[in-house]
């Protein structure tokens, strides 16, 4: 394998094509492109400044590389990329790739990130930014944090552990999606989605877990959340309470307290859920 240290690359295409390299120590400057349809390339403390740098590339391994502002787009149709102990400042990195795996990287920046991408591996990531992971197939997350709207839009068979999700409506329209020892906050969590099952997990909504189709919760927490359920079918079993219920379409909730349960029969049939409630003093039907 060849080796390139200490060296600067600027303008287009600098290293276009490029298989078989190891690159360390190295910055590329202004342009586009400079390892566009490259493979089997080892990137260590480099600087990437220039736009598109892996795009259509394969068997990638990134190692205390930087992508700067100016870095954008960075790794877009690549294949077979792992990146340990990177730092993202520009927005829109990783789309359409495949069998992607990051851990310890940091998105500073991190607006539309990881879009359309499958069978990704993440563990102790942290990203701030809208939108993050949308469309993703495949993903296993370990030790996730994540700051900005919209996350994880459209997701299809996902397991998240020990994460930290600060995100308005998180999980929409999302198939297939397991989620463990966590913690969620925003305001409408998961709406239109199918097999959805969280354990031991807190969730702090308003109007969350609405209009899902198969959601499952486990010894959970949903502290400050209000007219959670609504439409959706559910199987719950809740630690603490919950501010309020509205029109679930079936299933049984377990809670040791609710605010107000709402269950209007004009629009669902209340036979259809099961409300077990320890502390029935302080529930209303309406």
């Amino acid at each position: 394998m060849k080796e390139i240290r200490n060296e600067h690359f600027s303008g287009e295409r600098a290293l276009y094509q490029a298989n078989g390299l190891q690159i360390s120590g190295t910055s590329f400057g202004y342009g586009e492109a400079p390892l566009k349809r490259s493979s089997y390339i080892k990137l260590s403390d480099s600087t990437f400044s220039s736009k598109f740098p892996l795009w259509h590339s394969e068997m990638i391994k990134l190692k205390n590389c930087m992508f700067t502002e100016d870095g954008r787009a960075a790794v877009w149709y690549a294949k077979e990329v792992g990146a340990d102990d990177i730092i993202v400042e520009a927005p829109k990195c990783f789309r359409h790739c495949d069998r992607l795996t990051l851990r310890n990287v940091s998105f500073t920046n991190g607006d539309e990130v990881l879009w359309k991408c499958n069978n990704v591996r993440i563990d102790r990531v942290k990203a701030n930014g809208d939108y993050f992971a949308m469309d993703c197939d495949g993903m296993e997350i370990n030790e996730l944090e994540v700051e900005g709207g919209y996350a994880f839009d459209g997701v299809h068979n996902v397991t998240v552990r020990n994460s930290v999700i600060n995100s308005r409506d998180a999980f929409w329209n999302s198939e297939n999606v397991v989620i463990y020892n966590s913690i969620i906050k925003g305001k409408c969590f998961g709406w239109n989605s199918r097999n959805i099952s969280l354990i031991n997990c807190t969730i702090e909504s308003r109007e969350g877990m609405c209009y899902i189709e198969n959601l499952m919760m486990k010894n959970c927490k949903l502290p400050n959340t209000t007219f959670a359920f609504e439409y959706s079918t559910v199987n719950a079993d809740i630690t603490g309470k919950i501010d309020s219920i509205r029109n679930p379409l079936s299933g049984i909730i377990k809670v040791d307290s609710i605010g107000v349960i709402i269950l209007e029969q004009d629009k669902v049939d209340p036979m259809r859920t099961k409300i077990i409630c320890a502390d029935q003093l302080i529930s209303q039907h309406i």
